[in-house]
């Protein structure tokens, strides 16, 4: 069992993340002790969405492409509207996705990141919550969808939005200190 001052998490992103759904999580992890990597398709910077409008760019530490599961003791996968939908088709983030999954380490998705497990197929008879809109897409996907700040099924944690964050993040670290989780099927 992994504890969270000797961890290692991946932050999977790009461009269109939610601001704080990036940004929260990599400090309180690192805060909490954890080296914290974040990594993009191309491994260039990316630009976060604050609320209405653009962000801030935060450093990327790798490409996804580069990023190796068994390197790492979890996986954080922020929202916003266009971060995910980027994502859920770039082959080498779904397969960072899908790596993570299967190798039953924590992944923590928030906001509209669950849409990466809907693409995964790994929500199938488990309990999610996320932001609302995305609802329908993960019931569809044979998910059971909770309207709660943090749900965890089998160390997938899934939150609503960023009011949920302190509880997302605290989850994450329960989870990191649980370690591997029983395998998960993925598509």
């Amino acid at each position: 069992m992994p504890d969270i001052r000797n961890a290692r998490i991946l932050i999977l992103a790009t461009n269109g993340f939610e601001q704080s759904e990036l940004e929260v999580p990599r400090d309180e992890l690192r805060r909490a002790g954890a080296e914290v990597h974040v990594a993009s398709p191309d491994g260039k910077s990316i630009r976060g969405w604050d609320k209405s409008d653009w962000g801030r760019t935060v450093a990327v530490d790798l490409k996804a492409a580069d990023a190796e599961c068994a390197a790492y003791d979890g996986l954080v996968l922020p929202g916003g509207q266009i971060n995910p939908d980027l994502l859920r088709i770039d082959r080498s983030a779904m397969a960072v996705v899908r790596a993570f999954l299967g190798s039953g380490k924590p992944v923590a998705a928030i906001c509209h990141g669950p849409w990466l497990l809907v693409e995964a197929d790994a929500v199938r008879g488990r309990d999610v919550t996320s932001y609302p809109s995305i609802r329908r897409d993960l019931e569809n996907a044979g998910a059971v969808w909770l309207d709660e700040p943090v749900v965890v099924d089998g160390g997938i944690v899934t939150s609503r939005n960023p009011g949920d964050l302190p509880a997302f993040v605290s989850k994450i670290v329960e989870e990191v200190g649980e370690g591997r989780h029983r395998q998960r099927a993925t598509g």
